[in-house]
Protein backbone atom coordinates (compact mmCIF):
# COMPACT_ATOMS: atom_id res chain seq x y z
CA UNK A 1 0.00 0.00 0.00
CA UNK A 2 1.52 3.33 -1.03
CA UNK A 3 -0.21 6.26 0.36
CA UNK A 4 -0.14 10.37 -0.55
CA UNK A 5 -0.08 12.97 2.65
CA UNK A 6 -0.78 16.42 2.23
CA UNK A 7 1.05 19.16 4.66
CA UNK A 8 -1.72 19.70 7.47
CA UNK A 9 -0.54 20.51 10.94
CA UNK A 10 -2.16 18.17 13.39
CA UNK A 11 -4.27 18.41 16.49
CA UNK A 12 -6.04 16.56 18.87
CA UNK A 13 -5.73 14.15 21.32
CA UNK A 14 -4.51 10.49 20.97
CA UNK A 15 -3.62 7.77 23.19
CA UNK A 16 -0.32 5.58 21.82
CA UNK A 17 -0.89 1.88 21.43
CA UNK A 18 -0.31 -0.45 23.97
CA UNK A 19 3.61 -1.17 24.45
CA UNK A 20 4.66 -3.67 22.42
CA UNK A 21 7.84 -4.36 24.31
CA UNK A 22 5.65 -5.02 27.60
CA UNK A 23 3.14 -7.20 26.06
CA UNK A 24 5.38 -9.36 24.91
CA UNK A 25 6.75 -9.96 28.25
CA UNK A 26 3.58 -10.26 29.97
CA UNK A 27 2.32 -12.72 27.34
CA UNK A 28 5.11 -14.90 27.50
CA UNK A 29 5.09 -14.97 31.35
CA UNK A 30 1.72 -15.83 31.11
CA UNK A 31 1.99 -18.64 28.51
CA UNK A 32 4.63 -20.39 31.12
CA UNK A 33 2.17 -20.55 33.88
CA UNK A 34 0.47 -22.77 35.31
CA UNK A 35 -3.28 -21.72 34.28
CA UNK A 36 -5.23 -18.78 33.18
CA UNK A 37 -4.32 -15.50 32.80
CA UNK A 38 -5.77 -12.36 31.60
CA UNK A 39 -3.92 -9.87 29.71
CA UNK A 40 -5.84 -5.96 28.83
CA UNK A 41 -4.68 -3.72 26.44
CA UNK A 42 -3.57 -5.87 24.09
CA UNK A 43 -2.90 -4.66 20.28
CA UNK A 44 -2.84 -7.48 17.97
CA UNK A 45 -0.17 -6.13 15.67
CA UNK A 46 2.00 -8.48 13.66
CA UNK A 47 4.21 -8.93 16.26
CA UNK A 48 2.29 -9.37 18.91
CA UNK A 49 0.64 -12.24 17.09
CA UNK A 50 3.98 -14.04 16.13
CA UNK A 51 4.69 -14.05 19.92
CA UNK A 52 1.20 -15.72 20.38
CA UNK A 53 1.84 -17.93 17.44
CA UNK A 54 5.16 -19.17 19.61
CA UNK A 55 3.52 -19.94 22.53
CA UNK A 56 0.38 -22.26 20.68
CA UNK A 57 3.25 -24.11 19.49
CA UNK A 58 4.70 -24.55 22.93
CA UNK A 59 1.40 -25.98 23.88
CA UNK A 60 -0.37 -22.76 25.26
CA UNK A 61 -3.46 -21.18 23.91
CA UNK A 62 -5.55 -17.88 24.36
CA UNK A 63 -8.93 -16.29 23.11
CA UNK A 64 -10.10 -13.17 22.44
CA UNK A 65 -12.04 -12.00 25.51
CA UNK A 66 -13.40 -8.51 23.90
CA UNK A 67 -11.67 -5.43 22.54
CA UNK A 68 -7.63 -5.59 23.60
CA UNK A 69 -7.69 -8.04 26.09
CA UNK A 70 -7.19 -11.68 25.61
CA UNK A 71 -7.30 -15.26 28.27
CA UNK A 72 -4.02 -16.93 27.90
CA UNK A 73 -4.01 -20.89 28.67
CA UNK A 74 -0.30 -21.24 30.03
CA UNK A 75 1.81 -24.57 30.01
CA UNK A 76 3.39 -24.53 32.96
CA UNK A 77 5.73 -27.06 33.94
CA UNK A 78 4.60 -29.19 30.75
CA UNK A 79 6.83 -30.05 28.40
CA UNK A 80 6.12 -31.06 24.62
CA UNK A 81 6.53 -34.27 23.77
CA UNK A 82 6.44 -34.15 20.36
CA UNK A 83 9.33 -33.40 17.03
CA UNK A 84 10.45 -30.40 17.46
CA UNK A 85 7.80 -27.53 17.24
CA UNK A 86 7.83 -24.85 14.41
CA UNK A 87 7.78 -21.58 15.58
CA UNK A 88 7.32 -18.97 12.87
CA UNK A 89 8.37 -15.62 14.56
CA UNK A 90 7.21 -13.43 11.39
CA UNK A 91 9.28 -10.51 11.67
CA UNK A 92 9.79 -9.99 15.20
CA UNK A 93 12.87 -9.81 16.51
CA UNK A 94 11.80 -9.84 19.92
CA UNK A 95 9.49 -13.26 19.75
CA UNK A 96 12.83 -14.92 17.96
CA UNK A 97 15.44 -14.20 20.59
CA UNK A 98 12.85 -14.59 23.29
CA UNK A 99 11.58 -17.65 22.39
CA UNK A 100 15.04 -19.36 21.18
CA UNK A 101 16.12 -20.72 24.71
CA UNK A 102 12.32 -21.00 26.03
CA UNK A 103 11.78 -23.92 23.12
CA UNK A 104 14.83 -25.13 24.46
CA UNK A 105 13.73 -25.23 28.01
CA UNK A 106 10.18 -26.18 27.24
CA UNK A 107 11.04 -28.28 24.24
CA UNK A 108 13.92 -29.65 23.93
CA UNK A 109 14.29 -26.81 20.73
CA UNK A 110 12.53 -25.94 18.04
CA UNK A 111 12.58 -24.87 14.41
CA UNK A 112 12.73 -20.98 13.64
CA UNK A 113 11.86 -19.44 10.53
CA UNK A 114 10.75 -15.84 9.96
CA UNK A 115 10.12 -13.29 7.25
CA UNK A 116 12.03 -10.29 5.59
CA UNK A 117 15.34 -9.54 7.22
CA UNK A 118 14.61 -11.27 10.80
CA UNK A 119 16.82 -14.09 10.00
CA UNK A 120 19.86 -12.71 9.12
CA UNK A 121 19.67 -10.54 12.72
CA UNK A 122 22.39 -11.82 14.36
CA UNK A 123 22.07 -14.47 17.21
CA UNK A 124 26.35 -15.50 18.05
CA UNK A 125 25.87 -14.56 21.25
CA UNK A 126 23.45 -17.26 21.75
CA UNK A 127 25.04 -19.48 19.43
CA UNK A 128 28.69 -19.14 21.65
CA UNK A 129 26.37 -19.96 24.73
CA UNK A 130 24.95 -22.90 23.36
CA UNK A 131 27.94 -24.46 21.64
CA UNK A 132 29.43 -24.48 25.38
CA UNK A 133 26.34 -26.42 26.90
CA UNK A 134 25.93 -29.03 23.64
CA UNK A 135 23.28 -27.32 21.86
CA UNK A 136 23.43 -27.80 18.33
CA UNK A 137 22.29 -25.03 15.81
CA UNK A 138 21.86 -25.18 12.61
CA UNK A 139 20.62 -22.72 9.82
CA UNK A 140 18.91 -24.26 6.38
CA UNK A 141 16.96 -22.85 4.28
CA UNK A 142 16.29 -19.60 6.04
CA UNK A 143 15.25 -21.76 8.84
CA UNK A 144 16.95 -22.50 12.37
CA UNK A 145 16.90 -25.28 13.94
CA UNK A 146 18.17 -25.61 17.98
CA UNK A 147 18.10 -28.62 20.10
CA UNK A 148 19.40 -29.96 22.86
CA UNK A 149 18.92 -29.93 26.94
CA UNK A 150 19.46 -26.31 28.55
CA UNK A 151 20.98 -26.73 31.57
CA UNK A 152 21.30 -24.68 34.86
CA UNK A 153 24.42 -22.56 35.29
CA UNK A 154 26.23 -18.95 34.78
CA UNK A 155 25.49 -17.66 31.21
CA UNK A 156 28.18 -14.75 30.21
CA UNK A 157 27.33 -12.33 27.40
CA UNK A 158 27.96 -9.02 25.74
CA UNK A 159 25.45 -6.22 26.69
CA UNK A 160 25.90 -4.20 24.08
CA UNK A 161 24.64 -6.47 20.99
CA UNK A 162 20.91 -6.53 22.17
CA UNK A 163 19.62 -6.69 25.74
CA UNK A 164 16.73 -9.56 24.26
CA UNK A 165 19.04 -12.08 24.81
CA UNK A 166 18.93 -11.47 28.52
CA UNK A 167 15.56 -11.34 28.58
CA UNK A 168 15.00 -14.85 26.39
CA UNK A 169 17.51 -16.80 29.59
CA UNK A 170 15.95 -15.36 32.03
CA UNK A 171 12.55 -16.56 30.90
CA UNK A 172 14.26 -19.96 30.14
CA UNK A 173 16.53 -20.08 33.57
CA UNK A 174 13.74 -19.42 35.49
CA UNK A 175 12.08 -23.44 34.71
CA UNK A 176 14.96 -25.44 35.46
CA UNK A 177 15.63 -26.89 38.38
CA UNK A 178 18.89 -25.38 40.25
CA UNK A 179 20.02 -21.43 40.34
CA UNK A 180 21.30 -20.14 37.20
CA UNK A 181 23.39 -16.80 36.61
CA UNK A 182 23.16 -14.41 33.28
CA UNK A 183 25.88 -11.96 33.41
CA UNK A 184 27.13 -9.41 31.05
CA UNK A 185 30.43 -9.09 29.91
CA UNK A 186 30.04 -5.21 28.91
CA UNK A 187 27.99 -2.32 29.66
CA UNK A 188 24.40 -3.37 29.10
CA UNK A 189 22.65 -1.24 26.69
CA UNK A 190 18.93 -0.94 26.94
CA UNK A 191 18.91 -2.26 30.32
CA UNK A 192 15.46 -0.87 30.94
CA UNK A 193 14.21 -3.83 28.64
CA UNK A 194 15.62 -6.19 31.21
CA UNK A 195 13.95 -4.45 33.67
CA UNK A 196 10.56 -5.02 31.57
CA UNK A 197 11.38 -8.44 32.05
CA UNK A 198 11.68 -8.63 35.58
CA UNK A 199 8.23 -6.86 35.94
CA UNK A 200 6.64 -9.22 34.07
CA UNK A 201 8.15 -12.14 35.87
CA UNK A 202 7.19 -10.99 39.29
CA UNK A 203 4.06 -10.50 38.07
CA UNK A 204 3.44 -13.91 37.87
CA UNK A 205 5.30 -14.77 40.94
CA UNK A 206 8.63 -15.23 39.66
CA UNK A 207 11.72 -13.66 41.82
CA UNK A 208 14.83 -12.20 40.02
CA UNK A 209 17.83 -11.14 41.88
CA UNK A 210 20.01 -8.04 40.28
CA UNK A 211 23.24 -7.17 41.17
CA UNK A 212 23.90 -3.45 42.35
CA UNK A 213 25.72 -2.65 39.02
CA UNK A 214 22.77 -4.02 36.90
CA UNK A 215 24.73 -6.47 35.30
CA UNK A 216 23.86 -9.86 36.67
CA UNK A 217 20.79 -11.65 37.04
CA UNK A 218 20.19 -14.52 39.40
CA UNK A 219 17.01 -17.02 39.08
CA UNK A 220 15.88 -20.23 39.74
CA UNK A 221 13.76 -22.83 38.94
CA UNK A 222 10.18 -21.31 40.06
CA UNK A 223 6.36 -21.93 39.14
CA UNK A 224 5.06 -19.28 36.83
CA UNK A 225 1.29 -18.64 38.41
CA UNK A 226 -1.49 -16.87 36.14
CA UNK A 227 -2.44 -13.64 36.95
CA UNK A 228 -3.94 -10.29 35.23
CA UNK A 229 -2.04 -7.06 34.15
CA UNK A 230 -3.33 -4.53 31.48
CA UNK A 231 -0.30 -3.10 29.43
CA UNK A 232 0.69 0.26 29.52
CA UNK A 233 0.95 2.83 26.57
CA UNK A 234 4.01 2.83 24.19
CA UNK A 235 7.06 5.29 24.76
CA UNK A 236 8.15 4.65 21.86
CA UNK A 237 5.12 5.11 19.50
CA UNK A 238 4.45 7.93 21.85
CA UNK A 239 7.84 9.61 20.17
CA UNK A 240 5.93 9.99 16.50
CA UNK A 241 3.60 12.10 18.44
CA UNK A 242 6.05 14.62 20.22
CA UNK A 243 7.60 14.63 16.61
CA UNK A 244 4.75 16.19 15.44
CA UNK A 245 4.26 18.95 17.93
CA UNK A 246 8.11 19.61 17.33
CA UNK A 247 7.14 20.45 13.91
CA UNK A 248 4.24 23.02 15.24
CA UNK A 249 1.51 20.26 15.51
CA UNK A 250 -0.64 20.52 18.84
CA UNK A 251 -1.44 16.84 19.88
CA UNK A 252 -2.25 16.20 23.31
CA UNK A 253 -0.71 12.65 24.50
CA UNK A 254 -2.75 10.53 26.90
CA UNK A 255 -2.65 7.29 29.19
CA UNK A 256 1.54 7.24 29.55
CA UNK A 257 2.75 5.71 32.87
CA UNK A 258 5.26 9.07 33.82
CA UNK A 259 6.76 6.82 36.10
CA UNK A 260 7.16 3.95 33.36
CA UNK A 261 10.89 1.68 33.04
CA UNK A 262 10.16 1.35 29.89
CA UNK A 263 13.68 3.51 28.46
CA UNK A 264 12.07 5.56 25.29
CA UNK A 265 9.81 7.76 28.16
CA UNK A 266 13.71 9.50 27.53
CA UNK A 267 11.85 10.98 24.43
CA UNK A 268 10.05 13.25 27.06
CA UNK A 269 13.09 14.92 28.21
CA UNK A 270 15.15 15.02 24.64
CA UNK A 271 12.18 16.34 23.31
CA UNK A 272 12.70 19.36 25.50
CA UNK A 273 16.59 19.64 24.84
CA UNK A 274 16.06 19.62 21.20
CA UNK A 275 14.18 22.57 21.81
CA UNK A 276 17.62 24.46 22.95
CA UNK A 277 19.80 25.78 20.26
CA UNK A 278 23.18 24.95 18.73
CA UNK A 279 24.55 21.37 17.78
CA UNK A 280 24.41 19.11 20.18
CA UNK A 281 25.31 15.23 20.47
CA UNK A 282 22.99 12.20 21.68
CA UNK A 283 23.62 9.08 22.33
CA UNK A 284 21.12 6.17 21.11
CA UNK A 285 22.77 3.35 22.97
CA UNK A 286 19.82 2.97 25.29
CA UNK A 287 16.86 4.02 23.38
CA UNK A 288 17.82 3.26 19.78
CA UNK A 289 14.56 2.69 18.56
CA UNK A 290 13.73 6.45 19.24
CA UNK A 291 16.06 7.71 16.09
CA UNK A 292 13.10 7.46 13.35
CA UNK A 293 10.98 10.80 15.45
CA UNK A 294 13.87 12.01 16.87
CA UNK A 295 15.58 12.07 13.70
CA UNK A 296 12.28 13.91 12.20
CA UNK A 297 12.23 16.66 15.14
CA UNK A 298 16.46 17.18 14.44
CA UNK A 299 15.05 18.02 10.60
CA UNK A 300 12.94 20.63 12.64
CA UNK A 301 16.00 22.61 14.36
CA UNK A 302 17.80 25.61 12.90
CA UNK A 303 20.92 23.65 13.54
CA UNK A 304 23.25 20.29 13.37
CA UNK A 305 22.01 17.04 15.87
CA UNK A 306 24.23 14.20 15.47
CA UNK A 307 23.26 10.41 17.01
CA UNK A 308 26.02 8.34 18.32
CA UNK A 309 26.26 4.97 19.00
CA UNK A 310 23.64 3.81 16.79
CA UNK A 311 25.79 0.97 15.12
CA UNK A 312 22.82 -2.01 16.06
CA UNK A 313 19.96 0.08 14.02
CA UNK A 314 21.54 -1.40 10.88
CA UNK A 315 19.93 -5.04 11.77
CA UNK A 316 16.66 -3.76 13.00
CA UNK A 317 13.43 -4.82 10.18
CA UNK A 318 15.97 -1.81 7.44
CA UNK A 319 19.35 -0.82 7.93
CA UNK A 320 17.81 1.85 10.20
CA UNK A 321 20.59 4.31 10.05
CA UNK A 322 20.48 4.35 6.13
CA UNK A 323 16.85 4.12 5.48
CA UNK A 324 16.16 6.85 8.15
CA UNK A 325 19.20 9.17 6.31
CA UNK A 326 17.79 8.13 2.55
CA UNK A 327 14.24 9.46 4.53
CA UNK A 328 15.57 12.82 5.06
CA UNK A 329 17.29 13.63 1.93
CA UNK A 330 14.22 12.82 0.09
CA UNK A 331 12.66 15.39 2.05
CA UNK A 332 14.73 17.91 0.92
CA UNK A 333 17.02 17.22 4.89
CA UNK A 334 20.67 17.23 5.00
CA UNK A 335 21.61 14.11 6.54
CA UNK A 336 24.77 12.35 6.40
CA UNK A 337 25.18 8.86 7.73
CA UNK A 338 28.56 6.84 9.38
CA UNK A 339 29.17 3.37 10.65
CA UNK A 340 27.58 3.99 13.79
CA UNK A 341 26.40 6.97 13.56
CA UNK A 342 23.72 9.74 11.65
CA UNK A 343 24.51 13.75 11.35
CA UNK A 344 21.42 15.77 10.46
CA UNK A 345 21.43 19.53 9.69
CA UNK A 346 18.17 20.83 10.06
CA UNK A 347 16.17 22.96 7.19
CA UNK A 348 12.80 23.18 5.58
CA UNK A 349 11.24 19.85 4.78
CA UNK A 350 10.67 20.32 1.05
CA UNK A 351 8.26 16.87 0.26
CA UNK A 352 8.74 14.26 -1.63
CA UNK A 353 8.88 10.19 -1.90
CA UNK A 354 10.31 7.96 0.68
CA UNK A 355 10.78 4.44 0.18
CA UNK A 356 9.32 3.15 3.70
CA UNK A 357 12.04 0.27 3.17
CA UNK A 358 9.30 -2.63 4.94
CA UNK A 359 10.43 -0.83 8.29
CA UNK A 360 7.14 0.73 10.40
CA UNK A 361 8.91 3.11 12.12
CA UNK A 362 10.20 4.58 8.86
CA UNK A 363 6.82 4.73 7.34
CA UNK A 364 5.81 6.81 10.53
CA UNK A 365 8.63 8.91 10.99
CA UNK A 366 7.72 9.95 7.10
CA UNK A 367 4.23 10.50 7.54
CA UNK A 368 5.10 12.92 10.65
CA UNK A 369 7.76 14.80 8.66
CA UNK A 370 4.93 15.42 6.20
CA UNK A 371 2.71 17.33 8.55
CA UNK A 372 5.39 20.21 8.11
CA UNK A 373 6.45 19.88 4.37
CA UNK A 374 5.58 22.26 1.62
CA UNK A 375 4.17 19.89 -0.78
CA UNK A 376 3.02 16.47 -0.44
CA UNK A 377 5.00 13.19 0.61
CA UNK A 378 4.06 9.81 -0.75
CA UNK A 379 5.32 6.83 1.12
CA UNK A 380 6.00 3.59 -0.53
CA UNK A 381 4.95 0.42 1.44
CA UNK A 382 2.75 2.04 3.99
CA UNK A 383 1.45 -0.94 5.06
CA UNK A 384 4.85 -1.83 7.08
CA UNK A 385 3.01 -0.22 10.12
CA UNK A 386 0.84 -3.18 11.10
CA UNK A 387 4.08 -4.76 12.72
CA UNK A 388 3.66 -2.32 15.75
CA UNK A 389 0.96 0.42 15.37
CA UNK A 390 -1.97 -1.10 12.74
CA UNK A 391 -4.52 1.95 13.77
CA UNK A 392 -1.89 4.72 13.07
CA UNK A 393 -3.27 6.01 9.99
CA UNK A 394 -6.31 6.35 11.75
CA UNK A 395 -5.45 8.07 14.63
CA UNK A 396 -3.51 10.24 12.30
CA UNK A 397 -6.77 11.58 10.25
CA UNK A 398 -8.35 12.02 13.46
CA UNK A 399 -5.68 13.92 14.20
CA UNK A 400 -6.73 16.19 11.21
CA UNK A 401 -3.99 14.54 8.69
CA UNK A 402 -5.00 14.10 5.02
CA UNK A 403 -3.93 10.45 3.74
CA UNK A 404 -5.06 9.11 0.58
CA UNK A 405 -4.49 5.59 -0.29
CA UNK A 406 -2.84 5.40 -3.69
Amino acid sequence: MDVQILPRPLRGAVTPPPSKSMAHRLLIAAALAQGESTIENIALSQDIEATLRCAEALGGSWTRLGPGALRVNGIGENRVRTPLPALDCGESGSTLRFFLPIALAAAGGGVFTGRGRLMERPQQPYFDLFAEKGIRCVRSGGALTVQGTLTPGTYRLPGNVSSQFFTGLLFALSRLEGASAVVSTTALESADYVTMTVQAMERAGVAVTVSPEGTAFQVRGQRYRPFSAAVEADWSQAGFWYAANFLGGEVELRGLNRRSAQGDMAVDALFRRLTAPGEMEIDLSPIPDLLPPLAVMAAGRNSVTRFVNAGRLRIKESDRLQSVCAMLRALGIDAEEGPESLTVRGGALRGGTVDGANDHRIVMAAAIAASRCTSPVTILGAEAVQKSYPDFFDHYRALGGEVHVL
